[in-house]
């Protein structure tokens, strides 16, 4: 059965247009987790296609971090309706490629104001911060650039801990990998985890990091710790909806319950609870879009246990009911 995005319940589909932004000193590398996040056509698979445009100030070439040159063809004005502005990382120092233009500053304010998605990856948080949109909001960048980002502009609250935060449809993310995570949290959040897990199938990626977790581990496992884990982390997915303990977990690990949860944070980037718990939620959500199981039947299969506890999850993590969630991702099968 193919995987279909759905028109939410408003009976408007919210992610359709993307625009990423082509500043001058722009990193290659950011830049393409965009494009290969939002760029690339995955209807065959019954994923999502985007309409995807990169803009920038004055179409031609715009210099990149590493010295080469990208040909950009489209100006700022296709930004006007986009319903994701995308900022990639880019020299933060101004005596590299001068001041951010304003035009760009325009569009993300813009972009804000209408109530539209701006997601930054790395250091594109300081195009966000000028452009004035960070002040009053929870904000993170790479965690080099954190204290930089909030004695600069401290109306804003920078967590340098973690790989992305959403405040109020402007999400901003650590660096690299971090940044896959947090356009695919947007992708899960308006289009659904199915679908969200085709991108992420697609591109050999995990779709269920959280944006809690780490952005770093201060002292690497070793190569049969790490492994140790990747092993309990896939038998936990596979054991959903039994009670699970840490000195169960430990046990499998061959660790105390102590050690196992210390090295599981360090490894994990996040305690065995609150990782046990994000699967469970993002198994419910497919789940609920995929079967007509009822809540009580699908709070059992994901180890809430009852439908209220799920509940209770779905809202303080998603904001939504799992109701609500249903009746916005549920999927259409054609007769």
């Amino acid at each position: 059965m193919a995987i279909v995005p759905l028109i939410p319940a408003t009976g408007v589909a919210v992610l359709k247009k993307i625009v990423l932004l082509a500043l001058p000193g722009v990193a290659p590398f950011e830049f393409g987790v965009i494009c290969e996040v939002f760029g690339i056509d995955r209807s065959d698979m019954g994923g999502p296609s985007f309409d995807f445009t990169i803009a920038t100030a004055i179409p031609g070439p715009v210099r990149t971090s590493l010295g080469f040159d990208m040909i950009i063809q489209s100006g700022l004005d296709v930004a006007a309706d986009a319903d994701l502005i995308a900022v990639p990382a880019h020299s933060v120092d101004p005596a590299d490629f001068g001041p951010i233009d304003e035009r760009y500053l325009e569009v993300i304010r813009a972009a804000e104001a209408r109530g539209a998605w701006v997601l930054s990856v790395c250091s594109g948080a300081f195009a966000l911060a000028q452009a004035g949109i960070l002040e009053g909001r929870r904000a993170t960048t790479h965690w080099m650039h954190a204290e930089q980002l909030a004695a600069r502009y401290p109306g804003s609250t920078v967590d340098a801990d973690v790989l992305y935060v959403e405040d109020r449809k402007v999400v901003t993310s650590a660096g690299t990998a971090a940044g896959i995570d947090a356009a695919l949290h947007i992708v899960r959040k308006e289009l659904g985890a199915s679908v969200a897990n085709v991108v992420a199938r697609r591109m050999v990626v995990p779709p269920q990091r959280d944006g809690g977790q780490a952005q770093y581990i201060q002292s690497p496992l070793s190569d049969d710790c790490a492994d140790s884990f990747a092993e309990v982390a896939e038998w936990m997915l596979q054991h959903l909806g039994e009670d699970l303990p840490v000195e169960q977990l430990a046990r499998k690990a061959l660790m105390s319950p102590r050690t196992f949860a210390r090295r599981f944070r360090a490894d994990m980037g996040t305690t065995p609870a609150a990782w046990l718990n994000r699967q469970r939620i993002i198994r419910a959500q497919q789940l609920l879009e995929q079967t007509e199981l009822s809540l009580e039947m699908v709070a059992a299969d994901t180890g809430f246990g009852a439908a209220a506890v799920m509940r209770h999850h779905f809202v303080k993590v998603l904001q939504v009911t799992p109701t609500a969630y249903r009746r916005a991702f549920c999927e259409k099968v054609p007769a």
